[in-house]
C-alpha cells in the first residue's frame, strides 16, 4: 500500500500563490461566460464600483454605501474564481509531460568510432545512436546492427519482449522503448515533431472532455434562475420611480445579485475540491474535480491489460515435465539454466523453483561455464561436468536439440505452434508438443528446458491476474458498469485474460488510435467513459475518456495525461471512485436546494424591507424589521458573500452517501437543505443589520 498524501497538499503555497494570479485573470469577461451567475455578478460589480465612483467624486453621502456594496460584490466574485483555480490548479500539463519524456531522454549518437552524448531532441533523420542494455530508445529509428530484446510494454501495451535485429520486418524500432538485453545500433528516422511521442502529443492535445448530465442540467438551471431574478429587478425600478420608494441603482443592483443563485455558482469548485480530498484518503489522486464528478455517472469503465488488470511482466506459473522427467528434475534444471537470465521473466523462474519446490541457490562449480541470455541466441542456461542445460523459446532449443532429427510431413500435434525457426516442420515428442500448444492457447508463453539435448519440458509464462481482481470486477457489474479490456496482445491472449479475469467484453490489438475511437464512439452514444491504463500508449485514451484513472506504477506520461491516478494501482478502485463521484453529486444536489431556498428566503425578507415605507401593508411581512432599506441590502450583500464561506466545510465534507432511492434522497434534501436554506437566511441578515447599525454603516 503506497503513502497517503497528506491532504493539506491541496493548499500549497505554489498552487495558491497561482491560484491568486488566476483569479484575476478569470474576471476576463469572456471565461466567466461560462458560469452565468458570477458573469452576472461582476457585471453587477463593475456597474456598482462606477457608481461608488460616482458618488465618491460627488462628495454625497451615498459613497461610502455604495463603496461597501462594491467590496463586497468584487469579493464574491473573486472567492468563486479563486476556488475555481485551485481546482485547476491540481490539474497537469498533459502535453508537457509527454515532452518532458521525449526531451529527458539522452542518446549515444555515434561519430564514427566515437560516441558523444546529446539530447534526443537533437537528433535528426540519419543520425545513428548506440543503445544498450538498460537504455532508452532516443527517437523512431530502423536497427542497421545488433540484436537486442525490446520491452515495449509502455508503447505498444504488449506485455511480451520483442526481438529487434538488422534487416527483415523486425528492424523498426520506437522512440521511449527500453533495451532489456544486448545492444543495437539505430539510424534515426523520423525527424522531430513526427515521432511516436509526437503523435501523442497531438492526440493528447485534440482531446476534450464532455460536460456530464449534471453539469448540463445545473448550467440551464443557474441561467434559467438568473435570468428569472433580472427580468423582476429590472421590473423593481419603474415600479420604485411610480411609487416614489427610495430606491437607488446601487440597491437595485446589490438586490439582484443577493437573489441570484450565487451560493452554489461560488461552491461548485470547492465541491470538486473536496472530491479531490476524499480521493486522496484511498490513494487516489485526482487533478480535476469535474472528473470526480463525472465518475458518478460512469457506465463503461476501459482497463488496459499490462499493468493494469496483470502486473506487467509475464511470470513464470507452472513447470510442466515431459519425457519422463519429474517436476521436481524439471525445476532443478530450470534454475540452473536461469541463473544468468536476468530478464524479469528469468527472475521470476528462479523465484517459483526456489518458493514451489524448496531449491536451494545453487553452488557452482568453478569449471561451470554460464551462458547468459542474449536476444541473438533466445536462451540462457549452464554447462556443468557431464551437463549441458538450455532454456528459452521453444524453436530456439528445439533446433540445438533435435537439430538432426528428421522432419516429419506433417509435423505432428502442435506443429504450428513450433515452425518457427526455419522451413519446414521440427519433430518434437508428443507430449511436449501438447504442453506448448496448451499453454498458447491459453495466451501463454511456453519456454522449453532441455539437458545434453533431451527435453526434459516446458516453462508456462503467463500474465498474472492481480488478486481478487474478478470479484471486484462482479461489484462494479452490481453497480451497472460494464468493463472492458483494452491490450496490444493477439485475440487467443487477450480472450484468455479477459475470461481469467472476469470483464465484460475486450479489445484486442487495440492501437492508441482503437482506444481512442472506441472511446468516442461510445461517448456520442450518450455514455460516460472512464479509463485505467499504465503505459504511454494509453495516454490519449486517458486523456479522452471523462475518468482517465492512471496507475502509479505506470509511465510518467500516462500519470500526467489521467486525471486520476491510483496510488495503488489497483484498477477496481474506480467502486470507490465512483461512490465519491456519487457523493459529489448528492452534495451538489444539496448545496443547490439550499442556494435557491436561500435566495427564495432573502426574497421575502429584503423585499418587505425595501417597500414598507411605499406600502404599508408590507408591514405584516415584514418579520425581520431590519433597520433601513440600506441596512438590509448591505446585510443581504454580506450574508450573500460569508454563506459561501460558511458552507465551505460542508462542500468540502461531504453530504454522507448512502444508496437511497431517489425519492428519499429527494425528502432528505428538502426537509434539511430546503427548510434550512429558507430559516438561517433570516437568521442571518437580522444578526447583520443588527452589527450594521450598530457601527452606522449604512
Amino acid at each position: 500500500m503506497s503513502a497517503k498524501p497528506a491532504a493539506p497538499a491541496l493548499l500549497d503555497p505554489a498552487i495558491l500563490r497561482q491560484a491568486t494570479i488566476d483569479s484575476i485573470r478569470k474576471l476576463d469577461p469572456r471565461r466567466l461566460a461560462r458560469n452565468p451567475v458570477i458573469f452576472v455578478t461582476e457585471i453587477v460589480s463593475a456597474l456598482v464600483t462606477i457608481l461608488f465612483l460616482r458618488d465618491l467624486v460627488a462628495r454625497n453621502g451615498d459613497a461610502l454605501f455604495s463603496g461597501q456594496i462594491a467590496a463586497w460584490l468584487w469579493f464574491t466574485v473573486l472567492f468563486a474564481n479563486f476556488a475555481e483555480a485551485v481546482a485547476e490548479g491540481r490539474g497537469k500539463a498533459q502535453a508537457d509531460t509527454l515532452r518532458r519524456t521525449r526531451s529527458d531522454t539522452e542518446a549515444k549518437r555515434c561519430k564514427g568510432a566515437a560516441v558523444e552524448r546529446v539530447s534526443a531532441l537533437d537528433l535528426r533523420i540519419g543520425d545513428v545512436v548506440l543503445v544498450e542494455a538498460g537504455d532508452l530508445i532516443p527517437g523512431d529509428g530502423e536497427v542497421i546492427e545488433g540484436v537486442a530484446s525490446i520491452n515495449e510494454s509502455a508503447i505498444t501495451g504488449e506485455s511480451a519482449p520483442v526481438i529487434r535485429e538488422a534487416g527483415g520486418d523486425r528492424s523498426a524500432v520506437t522512440g521511449g522503448t527500453s533495451v532489456l538485453s544486448d545492444w543495437v545500433k539505430v539510424k534515426i528516422t523520423a525527424a522531430p515533431g513526427s515521432t511516436f511521442i509526437d503523435r501523442m502529443i497531438a492526440l493528447v492535445e485534440g482531446a476534450e472532455r464532455q460536460r456530464t448530465p449534471n453539469e448540463l442540467a445545473l448550467s440551464i438551471l443557474l441561467s434559467g434562475l438568473t435570468i428569472i431574478f433580472l427580468i423582476v429587478c429590472v421590473g423593481l425600478w419603474p415600479l420604485a420611480r411610480y411609487s416614489g420608494t427610495n430606491l437607488s441603482l446601487t440597491m437595485l443592483a446589490a438586490l439582484l445579485v443577493c437573489l441570484i443563485p450565487t451560493t452554489i455558482g461560488g461552491l461548485l469548485s470547492a465541491i470538486g475540491i473536496a472530491g479531490m480530498d476524499r480521493l486522496i484518503r484511498f490513494n487516489v489522486i485526482a487533478t480535476s474535480g469535474r472528473s470526480v464528478e463525472a465518475a458518478g455517472d460512469v457506465d463503461t469503465l476501459l482497463l488496459d491489460k499490462t499493468g493494469t488488470i496483470t502486473f506487467g511482466n509475464r511470470m513464470a506459473d507452472e513447470f510442466i515435465a515431459v519425457g519422463g522427467a519429474s517436476e521436481h528434475e524439471l525445476a532443478e534444471a530450470t534454475l540452473l539454466a536461469s541463473l544468468a537470465d536476468e530478464t524479469p521473466e528469468g527472475r521470476s523462474i528462479v523465484a517459483l523453483a526456489r518458493s514451489r519446490y524448496d531449491l536451494a541457490a545453487p553452488q557452482l562449480p568453478a569449471e561451470a561455464r554460464v551462458v547468459p541470455f542474449t536476444a541473438h541466441t533466445r536462451m540462457s542456461g549452464v554447462d556443468l561436468p557431464g551437463r549441458s542445460l538450455r532454456k528459452g523459446a521453444v524453436d530456439a532449443i528445439l533446433e540445438q536439440s533435435l537439430k538432426d532429427a528428421p522432419l516429419a510431413p506433417d509435423g505432428g500435434a502442435g506443429a504450428d505452434t513450433l515452425e518457427r525457426a526455419k522451413p519446414g516442420k521440427l519433430q518434437a515428442p508428443e507430449d511436449f508438443a501438447r504442453a506448448v500448444e496448451r499453454i498458447s492457447r491459453a495466451g501463454g508463453t511456453p519456454l522449453a528446458v532441455s539437458e545434453n539435448g533431451r527435453l526434459l519440458g516446458v516453462v508456462h509464462l503467463k500474465d498474472i491476474i492481480k488478486p481478487d481482481i474478478k470479484a471486484r470486477f462482479s461489484e462494479l457489474r452490481a453497480m451497472g458498469i460494464k468493463t472492458v479490456m483494452v491490450t496490444g496482445d493477439n485475440p487467443v491472449t487477450a480472450a484468455a485474460i479477459a475470461s481469467e479475469a472476469g470483464v465484460d467484453d475486450f479489445l484486442a490489438q487495440a492501437t492508441p488510435e482503437d482506444k481512442l475511437t472506441y472511446i468516442r464512439r461510445e461517448q456520442q452514444g450518450g455514455r460516460l467513459i472512464a479509463m485505467c491504463g499504465d503505459g504511454t500508449n494509453d495516454a490519449p485514451a486517458l486523456a479522452q475518456a471523462d475518468v482517465g484513472v492512471a496507475m502509479q506504477t505506470g509511465t510518467q506520461a500516462a500519470r500526467e495525461a489521467g486525471n486520476m491516478v491510483d496510488l495503488d494501482s489497483d484498477p477496481t478502485k474506480l467502486i470507490e471512485i465512483v461512490a465519491i463521484g456519487k457523493q459529489l453529486l448528492m452534495t451538489r444536489g444539496s448545496l443547490t436546494t439550499f442556494s435557491i431556498a436561500n435566495d427564495v428566503a432573502k426574497y421575502f425578507a429584503i423585499i418587505p424591507a425595501l417597500f414598507v415605507v411605499t406600502y404599508p401593508e408590507l408591514e405584516a411581512l415584514n418579520v425581520m424589521r431590519l433597520g433601513s432599506p440600506q441596512s438590509a441590502i448591505l446585510s443581504a450583500i454580506i450574508f450573500n458573500a460569508l454563506i459561501i464561506v460558511a458552507l465551505i466545510p460542508l462542500a468540502l465534507n461531504g453530504v454522507a452517501y448512502k444508496p437511497v432511492g431517489a425519492a428519499a434522497l429527494l425528502r432528505r434534501n428538502l426537509l434539511i437543505y430546503g427548510l434550512g436554506g429558507v430559516v438561517i437566511p433570516f437568521i442571518g441578515i437580522k444578526l447583520i443589520d443588527l452589527l450594521v447599525s450598530m457601527l452606522h454603516l449604512a
